[in-house]
């Protein structure tokens, strides 16, 4: 039966195949009739142009000059995609597997129990739970989800919304920097080149790829389907950053607080990460770096003493690191000489 079923996959991706290598001569066809054979040769031109342009020394003493400075724009691309893996998957409970097999006599197509999967931040649930949860997301996520409101919860929340929004930030520092290097030699580069392939130019220089995407947001998803399997509806709550703020605030609320005395404690929310940069003066406090030296610095907040050694989210044992600091320090406590 197994068999059957690849055959069939297999029979289905080569019908796939003829289709699109049909449309695509038919497209090549029609592209031949309209277009006069002078248009061939501008295309052509254009192409091998391009080719040894990439290949020339003028280009690639162009690429020489920028090497440092396109090397730590890539640095700080991989920082921020390790940033965005802060977020530590929370599983919700466990029910067990289960096989489903329908055994129906009549052939019903049940579109909606074929698309039903399982996976960990999908709960299945009744209407009513999926209604509930458009009204109290951050309440059911916590009871569906298997979140304890707690305070080891709250830190691991608090450096995931810290981390991300480093990220975000990030991205756009990143992208600054590497507009103002691309200006700073574009008199060097042919302006067809700027206008037409900039992407390619970016490639060629040796610029990795910024992934602008927010799709490493976390996303929980309570989803209803009918017992026909026949109509189902689904409410979702994605983290992002203002979302991390409110749940941030959320949990601290349903809280009992035993690592700290009444009213010590901070919650690193976005607006205190920009009271401590306001408070350092947007420098960092091991290198000396600030954003007057370097204006696209990405800068970030570091417990002085870590939260795995038993530090807290106070004023005083935070501080302003430039990525780079920050990213050499890990767990360690610095101690000033």
């Amino acid at each position: 039966m197994k068999k059957n079923s690849e055959e069939k996959i297999s029979l289905q991706n080569r019908k796939k195949e003829i289709i699109i290598l049909i449309i695509s001569i038919i497209a090549l066809l029609v592209f031949i009739c309209v277009f006069p054979p002078v248009i061939y040769i501008i295309v052509i031109g254009w192409f091998i142009y391009e080719y040894f342009y990439f290949k020339s020394d003028k280009f690639l003493k162009i690429k020489d000059s920028i090497k440092e400075n396109t090397k730590k724009c890539n640095e700080l691309n991989a920082h921020i995609e390790e940033l965005k893996k802060a977020y530590i998957n929370i599983k919700q409970i466990d029910y067990g597997q289960a096989n489903y097999v329908d055994n129906s006599k009549y052939n019903y197509k049940r579109p909606e129990l074929k698309r039903n999967k399982e996976t960990n931040n999908i709960y299945n649930c009744s209407l009513t739970v999926c209604k509930n949860a458009q009204n109290q997301p951050f309440k059911y996520i916590c009871k569906y989800f298997n979140i304890k409101p707690n305070e080891e919860t709250l830190e691991k929340f608090e450096n995931i919304l810290n981390d991300f929004s480093a990220a975000e930030q990030g991205k756009q520092l990143l992208k600054n920097e590497r507009d103002y290097i691309l200006k700073s030699i574009s008199e060097q580069i042919p302006l067809l080149i700027i206008k037409f392939r900039r992407n390619k130019l970016i490639k060629k220089l040796g610029f990795d790829k910024i992934d602008f995407s927010q799709l490493y947001f976390p996303k929980y998803t309570f989803r209803y389907v009918s017992a026909g399997g026949n109509s189902s509806m689904s409410c979702d709550i994605v983290f992002n950053i203002e979302n991390l703020d409110r749940f941030i605030n959320y949990l601290s609320e349903s809280i009992k607080f035993r690592k700290s005395v009444a009213g010590q404690r901070a919650l690193m929310t976005s607006s205190l990460r920009e009271k401590i940069k306001r408070r350092d003066n947007y420098t960092c406090q091991k290198c000396g770096l600030s954003i007057k030296d370097e204006p696209n610095l990405l800068l970030e907040i570091d417990h002085i003493i870590p939260l795995s050694k038993n530090g807290l989210t106070t004023e005083d044992n935070l501080q302003t690191l430039c990525w780079r600091c920050n990213r050499t320090k890990g767990s360690k406590i610095l101690v000033d000489k």
